[in-house]
């Protein structure tokens, strides 16, 4: 049972629902539609800039790993006793199913989630969050006798493309945690699909990205390579870049296939330099950089 207590006994609570099938991530085959989801936020440019600087529409590509992360808003908590931590898992899974998104790796962290999931579609994902969080917010709003909002609002995400990405990405996740002094190590905790992606215990939610599978033939020796991926830390360049392109929606990505897309597409994949561009003389050199180098001896 999903936590009686608030979730209540009826006939859907105990509801079962068919495994997820394996999506394998092999095809680039949509461009991302313009506009934005309404009700998610980023951070805000500056109020006098932001008629010159629309927001890109979100980076979703079909049968491709995606990062996501949705905080409580202002940091607040989102989880405050277990059956929370349960009821959120079963909508997941429910979710999950039937938009057609693999579920690869999760942790449920007291006022954020991490997921990385591959969906069928970019409507998949956006749907796959947008009714999760509602069926949640509603649970947890009658559960613990709140009102309004619960999430922060935008969730952040960015798509993890190779095996150096995904799976930099399924550890970055399982080893949230540990990096907050929560457990001494990814398997003490409970709420992540760590203990699930080892082998310890069975967890339905899960499905493997192809790129776990490839760790090895059979299920035994892929739980022992998975799990000896984090004897080390993650590597302190690759951390900052996960976070980076998944607060700013940019691809964790080889160079090749970022070209590929910034063509598919016709978006920015990196972030741009600030400020106006300089002026050239006729020559085609900076004008300002040469009144300063007799300054600076350069």
């Amino acid at each position: 049972m999903l936590g009686a207590a608030c979730y209540g006994t009826g006939p859907r609570a105990a509801k079962s629902y068919p495994p997820m099938g394996l999506l394998v991530a092999e095809a680039l085959r949509a461009v991302a539609k313009t506009g934005s989801e309404p009700g998610f936020g980023q951070r805000r440019p500056r109020a006098d800039v932001v008629a010159n600087m629309p927001r890109q529409s979100r980076l979703v590509l079909p049968q491709v790993a995606t990062h996501i992360v949705q905080r409580g808003n202002n940091k607040d908590v989102t989880f405050l006793v277990e059956s929370d931590y349960l009821v959120y898992m079963h909508h997941l899974r429910d979710l999950a199913g039937k938009l057609e998104c693999a579920v690869h790796a999760y942790c449920l962290m007291t006022n954020h989630v991490h997921l990385l999931v591959t969906p069928t579609s970019r409507e998949a994902c956006i749907s796959l969050m947008r009714n999760l969080g509602q069926r949640y917010v509603q649970y947890f709003n009658r559960c613990h006798y709140r009102t309004g909002t619960l999430w922060e609002g935008r969730f952040r995400s960015c798509v993890a493309e190779s095996s150096r990405y995904v799976l930099a990405c399924y550890r970055y996740i399982e080893m949230n945690p540990v990096r907050a002094g929560m457990v001494a190590a990814p398997q003490d905790y409970r709420w992540s699909s760590h203990s699930g992606n080892i082998g310890v215990r069975e967890d339905p939610l899960l499905s493997p990205h192809p790129e776990f599978s490839a760790l090895a033939a059979d299920r035994g020796a892929r739980w022992t390579a998975y799990r000896d991926l984090f004897v080390g830390q993650l590597d302190p360049l690759l951390l900052e870049e996960i976070r980076n392109s998944t607060n700013a929606g940019y691809p964790l990505a080889g160079e090749s296939f970022k070209v590929t897309i910034a063509e598919m597409t016709k978006r920015r994949l990196a972030p741009g330099k600030s400020g106006r561009p300089p002026k050239k003389g006729e020559d085609g050199t900076d004008l300002l950089q040469g009144d300063l180098l007799p300054e600076t001896g350069l």
